[in-house]
């Protein structure tokens, strides 16, 4: 198949105009392929030659003006269009198409907890192509009529609103222009709750088995939908641009959601089975935040090429943090923004992948799918939270109006976006753009105090890196009242880097952080008696924001071989059970679980490393046993039982259903009790089994996979790889699971002889199952356990010689890079 390159996409364009998309899918025939019958009208500019994609099953017919083509002349994904005249032309496409079971194209799953089957389609990045036949680039929009033949009982939902005009067709409201990747639909006997509001139809659609749960969170989604909706029209000129919206949450879905206009698709793990924190609402509020601000960003007014994603994900992204406090009870996003997606940014923008928010030139589609990553998304939102601080949010939101005026419906580059922005304000913005968005890494600021008369300390900050950056500044002083151990704001200063000489700051603090308040991209380091302060009374200072800052710092620290994992933990140790927001206590967890314990500490450290997680949560349980903080002691209760190096304690949990004084085992914490005994030694098949029967949902069938690939016996290892590697009939979810069961450091000698094969094995995986298995196999399946020069090697020698699809190269890049610092990190905490 032909990945379409930029140069292919501008000669195209300046070649056609698509004007309409007619679209007929019949999903009545059968569990394997579905129908295709598309008619295209477009126009030439001149004569020529130019190309449709498509990649079907069957090409049954192809005509052009009439004429019949050849179907045999259809190479790949390219159906050559030869001696094109100027003017008019219509193009019927007739072809059968292959359902998918990795979460492209047309995606079909059948519920194993009733039998029920649903159908719905995932056309990013360029696989409209598996659907239907197309002029695939974003700069081609078009208007889009589709009509769906489905089984008796099932609804279609699609971009537009839909009628059920008899006899099993669906018709779907014509869109306005729209390119290709965003056409959607949603087929199966979905459980709908609808509502309107100012006018506009809202609906939640998931499956049947899931209703209950849909239906008791229903009314909280709603209620978020309706204040995102408010707020960003009083923010934004344009209004809401389609007919209708509709959230459909659909199965073994590879994103967090799509922002399909009309219908936006969410996986449906956020339709919550099973007890979840407060900070896990708020994500799934700001998921809804983050689509619905798309449709602006991306769906009124869409990229010219894949190289503006950021116009795309950036703003999406820092739209719905700062919508969601604006305009809902969750107030404090920006703190869980900076524990999870900043680090996310922070890992991805220090490898050899990194690239620019704004890249210069994205050469093909291929590529273009790798860079949706920490940088287009995490970093491109950081970026922006810092424009808005320096640029003021009144002339933001007047740009960004200018910039949806004068694109709607049409296509933008980041060239025009910067024009917009600067017709609203006298700031230079070029220059902006060209220090933030063109270049990569992640800055370094290091403070240094000077004493002066009087006790009045001078503050300079070395700036490794070349961006500008507008940061506060926090002097804290300790409180000497008689709680002792508090920290309390004595003054924040602004400050613009670079330093046009020395800030004075009035007395040493004891206490100095730069960059509170996380309005800047940059990785901060302490001065000595602030890193003391920091060891010492860390859990006083007063803001989660504030606190959060400094431990990304010590994350930081840590990964840049500056500060030894251990006293990273101490300090989680000392200071996390008196931690109160809940995004920190997770991201410091889940650190200290993953990166510390799993792969920074030497194996011979690890048991240790496990007992003090241990008794970190058993310090975090016991402190909740009032039963006033059931987030805080389900996150205690989840990493206590992953931290167990022993059965005993979590067996008699799942025996007896409840952790004592709560909460119960739901399914979620069964499988993960289970997964854990698994892992240990401490179960079997035959228990694996009971609570399959017990739990026979999809995410049950996904929590038996997982478990039975981490049992420690050469007989499930080898029918674990056998069913990733070989067989190739898992989904992409249940290959997931798999592959997150089978490496476990307490297996490594058993898993050993694995390693080598890995990578020969994952390399002819990606091939044939293509990006969306690649990818899974290239985060899941890699032996990120095995921290050593042999697996380094490996990798290195798979990269050198086995020529790896994209998407699983662009994986074992980071892996290994994570590697390379897993084993620096080891190596500083010896010395």
């Amino acid at each position: 198949m032909s990945v379409l390159t930029r140069d292919e996409a501008q000669t195209r364009a300046q070649l056609i105009d698509v004007h309409r998309y007619a679209i007929e899918l019949d999903l009545t025939g059968g569990d394997e392929t579905f129908d295709s019958r598309t008619l295209i009208r477009f126009g030439a500019r001149t004569d020529g030659d130019t190309f449709v994609e498509v990649k079907p099953a069957e090409l049954r017919s192809v005509t052009l003006d009439g004429q019949p083509l050849d179907p045999d002349t259809l190479d790949g994904n390219r159906l050559p269009l030869t001696h094109l005249t100027a003017g008019e032309h219509e193009l019927r496409v007739h072809a059968r198409m292959r359902y998918s079971r990795t979460g492209e194209g047309m995606h079909r799953f059948t519920d194993p907890t009733d039998g029920e089957t649903y159908v719905y389609t995932q056309l990013f990045l360029d696989d409209v192509q598996r659907v239907f036949a197309a002029f695939d680039q974003p700069d081609l929009k078009a208007v889009f009529e589709l009509s769906v033949k489905a089984p008796a009982g099932w609804t279609v939902l699609a971009n537009g609103i839909t009628e059920h005009t008899g006899d099993g067709l669906w018709k779907a409201a014509e869109t306005p222009l729209i390119p290709t990747y965003l056409v959607a639909v949603a087929a199966g006997p979905w459980h709908s709750v609808r509502t309107e509001h100012r006018g506009l139809p809202f609906g939640l659609h998931c499956r049947r088995s899931l209703a209950p749960h849909l239906d008791a969170d229903a009314e909280e989604l709603l209620d978020i939908m309706r204040a995102c909706f408010d707020r960003y029209h009083e923010k934004f000129d344009e209004p809401y641009p389609f007919d209708s919206y509709d959230q459909a949450f659909v199965p073994e879905f590879n994103a967090g959601a799509m922002e399909n206009p009309g219908l936006v698709t969410f996986r449906d793990e956020f339709v919550y089975r099973s007890a979840v924190t407060d900070t896990e609402r708020q994500t799934r509020a700001m998921v809804i935040a983050h689509e619905m601000a798309h449709m602006w960003f991306g769906d009124l007014v869409t990229l010219r090429w894949w190289d503006d994603i950021w116009l795309n994900e950036s703003f999406a992204e820092y739209m719905g943090y700062q919508t969601l406090t604006e305009a809902t009870r969750f107030t404090d996003t920006w703190t869980d923004f900076g524990v999870t997606r900043k680090a996310w940014g922070y890992d991805a923008d220090q490898r050899p992948s990194t690239h620019p928010v704004a890249p210069e030139a994205v050469d093909d589609t291929a590529s273009a799918l790798l860079n949706f990553d920490g940088i287009s998304y995490a970093k491109g939102a950081s970026a922006l939270r810092q424009l808005v601080a320096w640029l003021g949010e009144k002339d933001f939101l007047a740009g960004i109006n200018t910039h949806f005026t004068r694109h709607k419906f049409a296509n933008a580059t980041l060239a025009d976006f910067i024009d917009s922005l600067a017709a609203a304000t006298d700031r230079d913005v070029h220059a902006w753009a060209e220090a933030w968005l063109r270049t990569t890494g992640v800055d370094t600021l290091t403070p240094h105090l000077a004493p002066g008369e009087h006790g009045i300390c001078a503050l300079t900050v070395d700036r490794a890196g070349s961006r500008p950056h507008r940061i506060a500044v926090g002097l804290y002083d300790r409180d000497l009242g008689d709680d002792g151990g508090q920290l309390v704001l004595r003054d924040r200063v602004h400050l613009d880097l670079p330093q046009d000489g020395s800030q004075p700051v009035g007395k040493r603090p004891a206490l100095l952080l730069l960059n509170d308040g996380d309005l800047s991209y940059a990785k901060v380091r302490f001065d000595p008696e602030s890193f003391e302060t920091v060891r010492k009374d860390l859990s006083g200072l007063p803001a989660p924001l504030t606190r959060a800052v400094v431990w990304n710092a010590l994350r930081d620290a840590v990964r840049d071989g500056e500060l030894a994992p251990g006293a990273y933990l101490e300090t989680a140790r000392a200071h996390l059970p008196l931690e109160t927001d809940l995004a920190v206590v997770q991201g410091v967890l889940a650190f200290a679980s993953a990166q510390i314990a799993g792969r920074y500490t030497v194996p011979e450290e690890r048991p240790a490393a496990l007992a003090t997680l241990t008794e970190l949560c058993r310090d975090l349980i016991r402190r909740t046993e009032d039963g006033d903080h059931p987030g805080l002691r389900l996150i205690a209760v989840r990493h206590r039982i992953d931290a167990a190096a022993h059965p005993d304690t979590i067996a008699a949990w799942l025996a007896d259903g409840t952790v004592p004084g709560g909460p119960e085992l739901d399914p979620e914490l069964r499988w993960r009790v289970l997964a854990r005994l698994a892992v240990l030694g401490a179960t079997d098949e035959a228990a694996i089994a009971a609570e399959l029967e017990r739990d026979p949902s999809a995410t049950g069938q996904e929590g038996a996979a997982r478990c039975r690939a981490a049992l420690p016996d050469p007989e499930a290892k080898a029918r674990a790889w056998e069913a990733m590697f070989v067989s190739d009939e898992l989904s992409n979810y249940l290959f997931t699971a798999t592959a997150r069961g089978f490496w476990q450091p307490e297996q490594a000698d058993l898993v050993r002889a694995y390693v080598p094969r890995y990578f020969a094995d994952a390399v002819a995986v990606a091939a044939r199952r293509g990006p969306a298995i690649a990818e899974a196999a290239g985060t899941w399946a890699f032996p990120a356990h095995a921290v050593d020069t042999g697996t380094l090697r490996l990798g290195r020698e798979c990269l050198r010689d086995a020529d790896p699809i994209p998407a699983l190269r662009r994986r074992l890049v980071d892996q290994l890079d994570d590697l390379e610092r897993a084993l620096r990190v080891q190596g500083a905490g010896e010395e």
